[in-house]
């Protein structure tokens, strides 16, 4: 497991993880893009498409808070579901967002619980990076995502020029910097259209449609 994985696990984290963790480490990637980021949320909802009584995954939830926004978006005849390796940020995400109707589940992104093509939505925000062998996980998103199904993913991005040296700085805490077409190029791989790409600082948002 490697140290940024750790970190995860750490039950002091999960408390400070949404509040002052993210927020820190987020908007300084970003150059902070702060309408931006007071927006992200929706702009994830808006990205999958969402309607009433779609599915969704969340993927590497968290303390929930991403999810909790798509189970309001998808209402009482959806449902909408967070996936996550980390014991204390699930237990944070019952307690942060009980309310929502979102439901949890605690598993790998690499071998997820669950049926082809058995979700509307599938999203990864903010922790594609994290994830050793992530491609590994995006093949998974792509197994479990119905056809014409939405794929939203956030995660790290830098220029060819300066993704070397990135990446020898945050490598060893197992970090990984991805390259501008890494991303959006899987999926084109994979039969996906539509496929978008905004980037702010070091952090890309890419969805795509998955085919038919």
């Amino acid at each position: 497991m490697s140290l940024a994985q750790r970190a995860m696990e750490h039950r002091l984290l999960a408390p400070v993880y949404q509040r002052v963790w993210r927020p820190a480490w987020f908007l300084s990637a970003m150059a902070f893009d702060v309408p931006h980021f007071l927006h992200e949320r929706e702009k994830a909802v808006t990205a999958l498409r969402l309607e009433p009584g779609d599915r969704v995954l969340d993927i590497a939830c968290g303390p929930g808070n991403f999810t909790g926004d798509y189970a309001s978006a998808v209402g009482a005849p959806g449902l909408a579901v967070g996936i996550d390796l980390s014991r204390p940020m699930l237990t944070r995400a019952l307690v942060d967002n009980a309310g929502t109707g979102a439901h949890y589940v605690q598993g790998s992104a690499h071998l997820l619980p669950f049926a082809d093509g058995s979700f509307d939505a599938v999203a990864c925000y903010g922790a594609l990076y994290l994830i050793p062998d992530p491609f590994r996980a995006v093949a998974e998103m792509i197994r479990v995502v119905r056809p014409e199904g939405r794929v939203a993913v956030m995660t790290s991005v830098a220029p060819d020029a300066v993704r070397r040296l990135a990446q020898r700085a945050v490598g060893p805490a197992g970090l990984r910097v991805f390259g501008p077409h890494e991303v959006t190029e899987r999926l084109e791989a994979a039969g996906f259209g539509e496929v978008s790409q905004e980037t702010h600082g070091f952090f890309q948002y890419v969805a795509g449609t998955a085919p038919p």
